[in-house]
């Protein structure tokens, strides 16, 4: 790799940084403290990078309500079809609270007992569910448990697929956190959850989650209620392309712990997120190519989320030109995310295709020359 820079790839560059607002100006004002919440414990975490902008108590055992049903839409999705159908039938465990009222003999999709899972908070609904996977709840409870653990939940135990209190069912708003981020990038599960309103198998339902119409860029997810364990919610919001997930436990303000915390976090942090399948990082003039340019991508998918007082920036050094053949996904640069003039990260630029050689141009040495000294100079 060369270390000259094309200036064509500078302006991408540049002009990626402009739209996402990621260049920010020296002496910004001093990071905030995040607003107190009324929350016993508590996080908030970027869901790409997993990073966490302000926790409390985040990883004490709590118990967690119906913000459990997430995890159990994950466990129905990853082991059953939305169109399966499921029938009701007397030997149904009776399960107290809240209820879609389902009655023996009726058959529902999957879909539609994960709405009134979802947006009505139906136990009926996670029983039925729950059966229909595994054939008992201890075994449906087994796959949830395994499911938790391969996320990388450390301090979580559950015992149902519905939240209702028991000495074992207990997670952190750290685990629940990761259990939310996991749930979000479900599209069915993302689907249902920014849902406001529906009517489905003869029912309606409404979401419980008031932020959806009171926080701005909410897209999500969970509410939760028992009197020992206190309002629980797990809420999701996107702005400006950067997705959180907020998780508070036994916090009586919860609607409006949730918007203060992300207005905070928006104001002051913002998140550059690089696809590796994204081809705007532009091309490579290929020499004795069958192709004039190859075009170049990211090796990886990498978030970072900055803190809006730095300076962060992007610096991005190619090669000018190559000579054909060029091989998909062989170097064809780096990439260098910078802040405060330290480098956090540096990224692989590859060919996103092969370019074979054109046997048809031959080039002498002295044509080579020629080719590299006019490229260099652009």
């Amino acid at each position: 790799m060369t270390n000259c820079f094309n200036k064509r790839i500078f302006a991408a560059v540049i002009a990626l940084i402009l739209l996402t607002g990621f260049q920010v100006p020296a002496g910004a004002a001093a990071q905030p403290q995040a607003p107190a919440t009324s929350a016993a414990a508590d996080i908030l975490m970027e869901a790409s990078s997993k990073t966490v902008l302000y926790e409390k108590n985040a990883d004490k055992h709590m118990r967690i309500a119906s913000t459990t049903k997430i995890l159990t839409a994950l466990v129905v999705l990853e082991n059953s079809d939305v169109n399966d159908k499921v029938v009701i039938q007397n030997d149904f465990p009776a399960i107290e609270g809240s209820s879609i009222y389902l009655r023996h003999g009726e058959e529902l999709t999957v879909l539609a007992l994960l709405y009134g899972l979802l947006l009505e908070s139906g136990n009926d609904a996670a029983a039925a569910l729950a059966l229909h996977v595994s054939g008992s709840l201890d075994a449906f409870s087994d796959l949830m448990n395994q499911y938790a653990e391969s996320i990388g939940c450390r301090n979580s135990h559950f015992t149902n697929p519905h939240g209702l209190d028991h000495k074992d069912h207990f997670s952190t708003a750290r685990d629940l956190a990761l259990i939310s981020a996991e749930a979000m990038n479900n599209k069915t599960f993302r689907d249902i959850v920014s849902t406001k309103q529906i009517r489905i198998a003869g029912r309606y339902f409404k979401n419980h989650n008031k932020l959806l119409w009171k926080c701005q860029g909410a897209i999500g997810i969970k509410t939760g209620y028992t009197k020992s364990a206190g309002r629980s919610l797990a809420s999701c919001t996107e702005r400006d392309g950067m997705q959180l997930i907020c998780v508070t436990l036994s916090a009586p303000d919860d609607w409006n712990d949730h918007s203060k915390l992300y207005n905070w976090a928006f104001a002051n942090y913002g998140c550059l997120q690089i696809k590796k399948e994204d081809q705007t990082y532009g091309s490579i003039p290929v020499i004795s190519g069958k192709k004039e340019n190859a075009r170049i991508h990211p090796a990886e998918d990498y978030s970072y989320v900055y803190d809006r007082s730095d300076v962060t920036e992007i610096s991005c050094e190619i090669k000018k030109f190559v000579y054909a053949p060029v091989a998909e996904k062989e170097a064809a640069g780096l990439l260098a995310i910078m802040q405060n003039g330290n480098t956090i990260k540096e990224i692989p630029l590859l060919f996103g295709e092969h370019v074979e050689l054109d046997e048809m141009i031959p080039l002498t040495f002295a044509e080579k020359l020629k080719w590299s000294l006019t490229l260099r100079k652009r």
